[in-house]
């Protein structure tokens, strides 16, 4: 499979290729165009958070970590004072950074539920739902947003299953499937639970309306 550095730099350049496209077609201003690059290059990367000793661990769990802190101070502050705030968001810092990753280390099989098209879902939905609440975006940047996680994800499934191929011996490495699959076929429970989560989380999408106008213009586009 193919390792940090080839998924960062390929989604990387690719993220610039989504981000200008994009940009051109109409579909977001040219400051989003920095925003999308750099969510395709991070999707490039997501499927890895289940390697145990990976830096994509590393780097998604602290984005991760920064966004518990936006969220818990954000919400915490109406009622907290600084200091108290302050307390908090270090504490949803160091909680999310450290236990929860190994927690999730733990529990997670590498090439398992998240090399997977129902987890590149997911991660697409989470984007969508944390622009949109969190950061305030507008429905079309959110869902704009969404898609420039999932087409990192897709690189990166892609990948893996490109280098399962041996062109000079001809044959198909023991990998090759292991990524680019529906879900984990051995432990379909992963899969139920991330269905489960996904409709947990449908409330609190962006207006689908949006969607429609994407669509209006990428066929637009086409034509």
């Amino acid at each position: 499979m193919a390792n940090f550095t080839t998924h960062f730099t390929v989604a990387a350049a690719g993220g610039v290729l989504v981000g200008g496209l994009g940009w051109f077609a109409g579909l977001w201003p040219f400051v989003d165009s920095f925003a999308v690059a750099g969510l395709v290059a991070l999707g490039g990367v997501v499927p890895d958070i289940d390697a145990d000793q990976s830096r994509a661990v590393r780097l998604i769990f602290t984005l991760m970590a920064m966004l518990a802190v936006v969220g818990c101070v954000s919400a915490l502050q109406p009622f907290l004072s600084l200091a108290e705030l302050s307390g908090a968001g270090v504490a949803a810092y160091l909680f999310v950074r450290y236990p929860l990753s190994s927690l999730f280390k733990r529990f997670s099989v590498h090439r398992g539920i998240w090399h997977s098209l129902i987890a590149a879902v997911l991660s697409a939905l989470a984007v969508a739902m944390v622009s949109y609440h969190l950061f305030i975006q507008t429905a079309m940047q959110s869902w704009c947003f969404a898609a420039a996680m999932l087409v990192g994800v897709l690189i990166h499934l892609l990948l893996d299953e490109i280098y399962s191929i041996d062109i000079e011996g001809r044959r198909l490495k023991r990998s090759f499937g292991t990524a680019f699959k529906l879900y984990d076929y051995g432990n379909p429970q992963t899969a139920l639970l991330m269905g489960i989560v996904i409709l947990s989380m449908t409330p609190w999408l962006p207006p689908y309306d949006a969607l429609q106008q994407i669509g209006s213009k990428v066929w637009t586009l086409w034509g």
